[in-house]
Formats: structure tokens, sequence, C-alpha cells
């Protein structure tokens, strides 16, 4: 395979978009535990609220290190740029690997993530899982007639 100054370049782009998602990700998160932290203050019922900050304290960290990943993959690739450009093909073929396995446990990260969150959405609404199953909408179909449409 021959690299080419281009080829590690490629994955700029992608390490951007992966910094805006999870930065607005991070920010999100961060956002939640303040909300949830000036909740703490107030109720009384503390208990589920603490284990919501620590779930969220969870996701930030692997959002934090999808970030420190991403970047690091960014760094390796532009190592490996440099390597080509002063012919060292070999050490550059080695350096766009290394930046292409830190994209693929980034991304696997990402998806541990997604995983976590939906896991707390279900929690969250665990109350009303009955009133938003599909099943028991299609119940609800067969049993009036018609579609809820509220």
């Amino acid at each position: 395979m021959e690299l080419t100054i281009s080829t590690p370049a490629l994955l700029f782009s992608t390490v951007s978009l992966l910094m805006i998602a999870f930065t607005n990700r991070f920010l999100a998160l961060a956002s939640l535990i303040r909300d949830l932290h000036v909740k703490y203050k107030t109720e009384e019922e503390k208990e589920n609220i603490v284990a919501q900050i620590i779930g969220l304290q969870r996701r930030i960290r692997i959002v934090r290190n999808i970030q420190i990943i991403a970047i690091s993959s960014l760094l390796l690739s532009a190592v490996c740029m440099l390597l080509i450009f002063v012919e060292r093909e070999l050490a550059a073929k080695w350096f766009f690997g290394g930046a292409l396995l830190l994209q693929i446990i980034a991304l696997t990260l990402s998806v541990r993530e997604i995983t976590l969150s939906m896991n707390a959405l279900k929690l969250e609404l665990s109350d009303m899982a009955e009133l938003i199953s599909p099943a028991s909408h299609r119940k609800r179909k067969k049993h009036t007639g018609s579609d809820y449409t509220h």
C-alpha cells in the first residue's frame, strides 16, 4: 500500500466531526450534572439523584476519553504526514495504522456511550412504559378503532 500525504489527511475531517459532536455531548452532560446538583440540594429524596449523577459522571468520562483518543489519532495522522514528507514510508504506515486504530477505539467508545444514554432514558421513562410501548399502543388502537393523536 502506498501512502500519499493526502491519505492521513482524510482522518482530519472525521476527527473534527467527532470533536464537535462530543464537545456538545460533554457540555450537555455537564449541564445535566449541574442541574441535578441544584436539585440534590433542594430535594429530600436524594438516592435517585445521586444514582443519576453517578451515571452521568460515567458517561462524561467516556466522552472525555473519546475526545482524548480522537485528538491522539489526529496527532498520529499529522506525524504520519510528516514522515511521508521526509520519505519514511514504513514509519508513516505504522503511524497511520495507529491513527486508524485510535479512530476505531473512539468510535467503539461512542457506541458504548450511546448505549448508556439509551439505558438511562429507559430507566427514566420506566414509570411510563405501559403508556408508551408499541404493544400497548396497538391494543389501544384496536380497542378504540383509531390512532391517538395527542
